[in-house]
């Protein structure tokens, strides 16, 4: 009996030409496609402060739920010696795995192989799952690590690239993509988080830029470091790349986990509704005096956002970016919400070019994927000047009023103090079809400030005053009776209700919950042209 069973087991296992069974060959490839560029290269990559790429997928999915997907695979070239060098799984690990228990789709660009750079079977291990992606409707989180395309490949690995970025393009708008940069990411590679939905990095580890160091030294003369060309800390405040600048590895990865909970796994799909503890009827004392009597005065909108929402938690987006306004996620009844705010305490929450593309950015993104939007406008107006205008306010304040008025998610708007000017119509106002808009009553909705009012309508009369101050100032209060409050715009209808302050969480919930199975469709096109 012993010797029918082991008969069995040879002829099932086979062996090779060496004479290993076929089971300890399959254990040899496995083992070596784990070593990836070897010991010492994983040891390099730790003393930089960096994980490999296995542990950080081990890290992002939930255990033991990642299945690998092309384990296996190597390159195609010949040329300068590569034959010769070929390491299994090509600088990149792919597969899937869970988040929370929600499907997801990874891939790890692996440093310690080749410096992470693209070849072209690199290249189609990530296509592959993108294709997989998209047909089963699961978002695409890319851990990127990597020197750029592969110099031995040539054109191949360019092409390589080019099959990814059109694949990032086409998924756009129908399953979430994220991108963590946990290293470097250099010239045409940047293209591909660029077109992503949210771009991740790292604090001194981590960096972008299309031309680096050395090649910027050697044409403009100009001498700056790595990180302060494309660090994290550059692109999550000045050019806005990067929407988050995390700590470190760990600290980025559990980021985006979080990131994932407030979204759908595409645009079929609602955001996952989670159960709440926070009462839907709470009221909050503290937002009676959040906004000043005197209008001039600032006050932190984050207060009145963490006064409102479930847990108090709001999950803010590019922070550090144009912080006149503020945008982020949070959840209302246990549903999440996307949060676009003006920020009275910077610039006075006035809008300028930076705000507008932050804004109009988030406004889209929560559009494609079912997330409702929630408004809190306490804006001036636009921000003069000379910059401004040359750098095309005019433009790109279009593309946040396009933005607007193009999303048919639930929209719901709350006028917390002032609303001036075009600023009142481009934040979400009834005219560009906001659902529901609510005000407070310190809400001043007008054409311009009553100082700038009573200053063009009444120039003559101040003029021909004996006491000049005293009749400015009688004009003035006059001016902010009439118009500086939100009841004329009640009467009109484009305020639906003037709220109490501390009302405002059970009727924000409650708007929502009313709006929960809204239906509209824009007219048929094949894509609108926002004004880029």
């Amino acid at each position: 009996m012993a010797r029918t069973v082991s008969a069995r087991r040879e002829t099932t296992e086979g062996k090779d030409g060496s004479g290993r069974s076929r089971r300890a060959l399959l254990e040899e490839k496995n083992r070596l496609a784990l070593e990836a560029g070897g010991e010492d290269r994983i040891k390099k990559q730790h003393e930089a402060g960096k994980l490999t790429a296995r542990e950080r997928i081990d890290l992002f999915v939930d255990p033991g739920s990642f299945v690998e997907l092309d384990k296996l695979v190597t390159h195609r070239s010949a040329d300068f010696g590569m034959q010769d060098k070929k390491i299994l799984g090509d600088g990149v690990v792919t597969g899937h795995g869970l988040v929370d228990g929600r499907q997801v789709f990874v891939f790890a660009q692996d440093f310690t192989v080749f410096g992470g750079s693209l070849s072209g079977a690199y290249a189609q291990k990530i296509c592959k799952i993108m294709d997989l992606a998209a047909r089963v409707g699961a978002p695409v989180i890319g851990l990127n690590d990597s020197g750029g395309a592969r110099i031995q490949e040539g054109v191949e690995s360019l092409a390589g690239y080019a099959d990814i970025f059109l694949r990032n393009t086409l998924c756009s708008g129908v399953i979430p993509q994220i991108s963590v940069v946990l290293g470097p990411c250099a010239g045409g590679a940047v293209y591909s988080p660029a077109i992503t939905d949210f771009v991740v990095m790292v604090k001194d580890t981590s960096y972008m830029f299309i031309t680096g160091p050395d090649v910027i030294k050697t044409v403009t003369h100009e001498e700056v470091t790595k990180e302060a060309l494309g660090g994290a800390s550059t692109h999550a405040q000045k050019s806005g790349v990067a929407h988050f600048a995390a700590d470190d590895e760990a600290s980025a990865i559990r980021l985006v986990r979080e990131l994932l909970s407030y979204l759908p796994s595409n645009n079929a799909e609602d955001p996952p509704l989670l159960p709440s503890e926070d009462p839907a009827s709470r009221m909050d004392e503290s937002l009676k005096t959040v906004v000043p009597e005197n209008p001039n005065k600032p006050y932190d909108i984050k207060e009145v956002i963490r006064a409102v929402v479930d847990d108090r938690h709001f999950f803010e987006v590019q922070e550090q970016l144009a912080q006149n306004i503020v945008v982020g996620f949070a959840r209302l009844g246990g549903r999440p919400v996307g949060i676009v705010a003006n920020q009275p305490l910077v610039l006075a929450g006035c809008l300028d070019i930076g705000a507008s593309v932050k804004a109009a950015r988030f406004v889209r993104f929560c559009d494609c994927f079912n997330v409702p939007l929630v408004t809190l406008v306490d804006v001036p107006g636009f921000l003069p000047g000379t910059d401004q205008e040359w750098g095309g306010i005019i433009k790109h304040g279009a593309k946040l009023l396009f933005a607007f008025a193009e999303a048919t998610v639930p929209k719901v708007t709350l006028i917390t103090r002032k609303a001036y000017g075009g600023a009142y119509d481009v934040m979400a106002s009834k005219h560009i079809r906001a659902d529901v808009n609510l005000a407070y009553p310190t809400a001043e909705i007008a054409v311009m400030g009553p100082e700038g009012a009573v200053n063009i309508i009444f120039r003559a009369e101040i003029q021909a005053a004996k006491d000049v101050a005293a009749e400015r100032e009688r004009l003035v209060t006059d001016y902010r009776e009439k118009f500086a409050n939100p009841y004329k715009a009640a009467e009109l209808g484009y305020v639906d209700e003037v709220i109490f302050p501390e009302e405002t969480r059970p009727r924000l919930i409650r708007a929502l919950e009313m709006l929960k199975n809204k239906r509209q469709e824009n007219l048929p096109r094949k894509h609108g042209n926002i004004p880029l």
